[in-house]
């Protein structure tokens, strides 16, 4: 019960690693309530909300596309409006987009992948600092923010500019965030997953899946709960003296 009682949003909490974190933050005593432009997850199965329920966990589910400052600020003013502060911002909503080089990629598709996964951040890191600044600190600590970047915002991303360029920006606002409000009280650190097999297609058999599995020293991929268990340890009180840290879940490809 590593978040007991404390009061967590994650967005793209439908699908993949945002599902595993909200369920494995449930299960460590969080309230959770999930952003995301759907309930039906992508890998099939109940909710979300069904699973924590289930579990018997507290989640709340609210629409939010990420890409929209109100629909950010609700989803923070929701969960703190039924609970009075905010503990943790776990920002992981993002999309693929069309997975292009640069002279192949269109305006629009660019233009729809930063909006998620670099704007998406920014208002989300945006709403939780202005709610963590009007809330007095547990302990040492006002709120904590965890970004999910990936490690293709460290490292090319193959034929995929747009989804890199918005995954570095996640890695960068991480450190910007965590410089600029340390003496205030606010953490913030990111997770940087490798090849993680999620509900998206995937492609099993391509030459992409693997290349990813020849890349990859340990001897599988990675799981969503790899993520979230990561996430787990940077959003709990066991994360001391820790901020502005990418941390990679990649099973060794960087250290390749």
């Amino acid at each position: 019960m590593r978040l007991r009682d404390k009061i967590v949003v994650v967005t793209g909490g439908a699908s993949g690693i945002g599902r595993a974190i909200a369920i494995l933050f449930a299960r460590e005593g969080a309230r959770v309530v999930i952003g995301d432009v759907t309930e039906t997850p992508l890998e099939g199965g109940a909710p979300t909300r069904a699973v924590v329920a289930q579990e018997g966990g507290t989640l709340r589910f609210r629409h939010c596309d990420v890409t929209a400052w109100d629909d950010v600020e609700a989803l923070v003013g929701s969960a703190v409006s039924e609970f009075g502060r905010l503990d943790v911002m776990v920002n992981n909503a993002a999309i693929r987009g069309e997975g292009r080089p640069l002279l192949e990629t269109a305006e629009a598709d660019w233009d729809r992948v930063m909006a998620v996964n670099a704007k998406g951040v920014f208002f989300g890191c945006k709403a939780a600092v202005r709610q963590f600044l009007a809330q007095e600190p547990v302990g040492e600590v006002r709120g904590r923010i965890v970004n999910i970047s990936s490690q293709h915002g460290m490292v090319a991303a193959p034929g995929k500019i747009a989804y890199g360029t918005g995954k570095a920006a996640a890695a960068y606002i991480t450190k910007q965030v965590a410089v600029d409000y340390a003496r205030q009280g606010i953490v913030c650190n990111a997770v940087a997953p490798g090849r993680i097999l999620t509900g998206r297609p995937a492609g099993a058999g391509t030459d992409a899946m693997e290349y990813s599995v020849m890349r990859t020293p340990m001897p599988r991929l990675g799981r969503p709960m790899d993520v979230a268990q990561a996430a787990l340890f940077l959003a709990s009180e066991e994360a001391t003296f820790l901020t502005g840290h990418n941390l990679l879940v990649d099973g060794g490809w960087m250290a390749f």
